[in-house]
């Protein structure tokens, strides 16, 4: 299960929280918070302190925000490690 929760919503940036596990149907929903975000010209910064585990497509879903220049803060020692390849955190 996964939580998305609005931490802050202004014209310049969005802040999501992430908790649980980014897997399966999770990503896609994360994927359209995301894509919203950032089509209405704003910020993104997600908090991934709660971020329990990312499988594969969480993995390439969170490289690929990196891409698009959206922060990823808090990250575990565990998520890190998932992560380690594209050092998004």
């Amino acid at each position: 299960m996964l939580r998305i929760s609005v931490i802050t919503d202004s014209d310049q940036n969005t802040r999501l929280q992430i908790e649980g596990w980014l897997v399966g149907p999770w990503v896609e929903e994360l994927r359209r918070l995301s894509s919203k975000a950032l089509s209405e010209s704003k910020g993104l910064t997600l908090d991934l302190e709660r971020l329990l585990f990312v499988d594969s497509d969480g993995v390439a879903l969170l490289r690929e925000l990196s891409t698009r220049n959206v922060a990823q803060l808090n990250c575990s020692p565990f998520i890190q490690q998932q992560l380690k390849e594209s050092a998004v955190c």
